[in-house]
């Protein structure tokens, strides 16, 4: 069983999810988008323990809130990425762009690779590699869940931008076919922003995705 604790946080109103194994306490946060403090808080409130950090993609709005989370921990959280986004991640997530110069925190220690398995509790994450909205994007897939950590590859009747560096559609399109549609229709959609959606309600309505 999995629990989680949505935040939408940040100048670009990202969401961050904090996500926990009730029996362990263990507890993860995927995309901490902004205000670190926050998400602490609210892990602490329910005695959770904070071990890993996971980024579907590196992003400054999907990592701002992680230094001020490793600050308060020791020791230092686990931190996950694709390698692909290890520049990206280098580079502050590419805030500068946006005027904004922010502390990308505690370097990645754990690569993310299609197919992988990641544990929290009794919980098996299977880590799906999206590339697209960026080189490394990534999806976490709890099957026994019907849960997919979508990052910014789709959202619900729309898809992430391709303009920034290392964005390309066709690539976006072809992670979103084959690693998002291939997945049961009932399965929920946690994007990194916006509303939660189904796989079978972006296959019908997301009019930048062909289902077939």
């Amino acid at each position: 069983m999995l629990e989680i604790v949505p935040f939408t946080l940040g100048p670009a109103s990202t969401n961050a999810y904090l996500v926990a194994d009730p029996e362990t306490k263990e507890a993860v946060v995927i995309d901490p988008s902004w205000d670190g403090h926050l998400i602490l808080k609210a892990a602490q409130e329910r005695g959770w323990r904070i071990g890993h950090m996971w980024y579907t993609h590196a992003h400054f709005d999907h990592i701002g809130g992680a230094a001020a989370i490793a600050d308060a921990l020791n020791p230092l959280p686990h931190v996950a990425l694709h390698p692909d986004d290890h520049v990206l991640w280098r580079a502050g997530g590419g805030g500068v762009a946006f005027g904004l110069d922010i502390d990308p925190g505690p370097e990645p220690t754990i690569d993310f690779a299609q197919g992988m398995i990641l544990k929290l509790g009794s919980n098996e994450f299977e880590v799906r590699f999206t590339p697209g909205h960026t080189r490394g994007h990534c999806v976490l897939y709890v099957s026994k869940e019907n849960i997919c950590f979508c990052g910014d590859l789709i959202f619900r009747e729309s898809v992430g931008r391709t303009d920034l560096p290392g964005g390309d559609f066709a690539t976006l399109e072809n992670s979103i076919r084959t690693q998002i549609f291939t997945l049961p229709d009932n399965t929920r959609l946690l994007s990194g922003h916006g509303p939660e959606t189904t796989v079978g309600h972006e296959k019908l309505y997301n009019p930048f995705v062909d289902a077939n």
